[in-house]
């Protein structure tokens, strides 16, 4: 899934021991966090198909899973910012964890009483704990290393994602929709598994409360010393920028797409190859495992490549598959859609290095409207089920196309500086 930033900044830090030592338990914090936003974000895509027979609902009504996870992102993601400005970075993670592990816990009252409302609920407070994760422990990946390298080390982080978005469809096939077939009188299939979540989140919470992590600090000006291309004059609006203000679409966008992708590919590809759910989300483990493999690579590739030509070759490349896909059958178009999961790669990673290139001390704020726009992920996916309630798979396949092609567009022209 979409990771973002709280900065882009390169800043002294300190921290007992020699500054590498000093990185070591940050990496494994970010590794893990990485892990464990990754599985319970992709988790929701099991969810969704498990739900709709469960509860009888339609393709719209099914997509409020993502909807209600991605709105949190619209209303959080601000006031999440100062919260962590307040309670620190280390807190910030903790009390992530803490609400995150509150809301799977929800999962067990919901259960009992089979009430998708209350489901949608419990996933709405995970989602809170999941933004205030991001907006605290974020920052870390930036300031290992220097401001040029961003998008590569992004992208490699975000690996570590990859690798629980990768194992949460199998878990999800093994654990829950196994039971889809009585998961039209009882959602007892979730308890255990979310109870094993909201454990696993509060052993967390204590270990990162109980380490010695670099402390982050941001002197006057270090955003100015350190962004050569940062502007001599100050500016009234952080949108006169106009890599950022085309930029905040294009993070809308491509959230929205990998969202709508992964949400919908059980159920595309239980039609398309008449097979069970059970068997067809085995396959959307490929789709964030193409993420994986796209990313690793994609760390590699944005150091000897130019990022927006990266970008755009990723947008042609996602076009082309959905199109191919949408207008073939059989095996051809499910590994097609599947592909698209390795197009995702890094374009997060390269549509915000883009957006906040030389806005310097105004990188902060910058964040804060990026983070916003990942409520693309609520709305696209919401439309498409829309689409696919009253039309078939091609038309509502379309709603991500438009995407990327929104993605190219700032990939080949909208990320260029230009200012007002």
């Amino acid at each position: 899934m979409a990771f973002i930033p709280s900065n882009n900044l390169t800043v002294p830090i300190t921290g007992s021991g020699e500054q590498k030592t000093s990185y070591t338990p940050a990496l494994v914090l970010l590794g893990v966090l990485y892990f464990m936003m990754g599985f319970i974000t992709c988790l929701n895509d099991t969810l969704v198909p498990f739900f709709k027979k469960g509860f009888t609902l339609t393709y719209a009504e099914s997509s409020l899973v993502q909807f209600y996870f991605f709105l949190t992102y619209g209303i959080m993601s601000i006031p999440a910012g100062r919260i962590v400005e307040k309670t620190g970075y280390k807190k910030g993670m903790v009390l992530g964890f803490s609400i995150a592990a509150g809301g799977a816990l929800l999962f067990l009252p919901a259960s009992i009483f089979h009430e998708y409302g209350l489901f949608l609920a419990a996933l709405f407070t995970i989602a809170i704990g999941i933004v205030l994760l991001q907006v605290a422990a974020n920052p870390y990946v930036t300031i290992l290393g220097p401001a040029d390298t961003a998008s590569s080390r992004l992208a490699l982080i975000q690996g570590a994602g990859s690798i629980g978005t990768t194992v949460a469809p199998l878990f999800g096939a093994g654990f829950i929709l196994s039971h889809l077939h009585e998961s039209h009188a009882s959602s007892g299939a979730l308890k255990i598994p979310y109870l094993g979540i909201a454990l696993l989140l509060l052993i967390i919470a204590a270990v990162v409360a109980s380490l010695k992590l670099p402390v982050i600090h941001r002197p006057v000006g270090t955003a100015q010393t350190l962004h050569k291309s940062a502007p001599a004059l100050p500016k009234r609006s952080v949108f006169s920028f106009r890599n950022l203000k085309w930029g905040i679409p294009a993070i809308f966008a491509y959230v929205g797409a990998e969202v709508a992708v992964g949400t919908f590919l059980t159920n595309y590809i239980a039609d398309t190859l008449q097979i069970s759910e059970k068997i067809a989300n085995r396959y959307v483990a490929f789709y964030w495992g193409g993420m994986l493999v796209g990313r690793l690579l994609g760390a590699v590739i944005l150091r000897r490549l130019r990022t927006a030509a990266v970008l755009t070759g990723c947008a042609l490349a996602a076009i082309a598959c959905i199109a191919i896909s949408i207008t073939t059958a059989g095996p051809l178009a499910v590994w097609a859609m599947v592909a698209v999961g390795v197009c995702n790669a890094i374009m997060f990673a390269a549509i915000f290095s883009l957006a906040v290139d030389g806005l310097g001390d105004y990188t902060m704020r910058a964040s804060g409207w990026l983070s916003t726009a990942i409520v693309g992920g609520a709305i696209i996916p919401f439309i498409q089920g829309v689409i696919k309630d009253h039309f078939t798979w091609q038309p509502a396949f379309l709603m991500p196309v438009a995407c990327y092609a929104y993605i190219l567009f700032y990939a080949i022209n909208g990320y260029k500086t230009r200012q007002k």
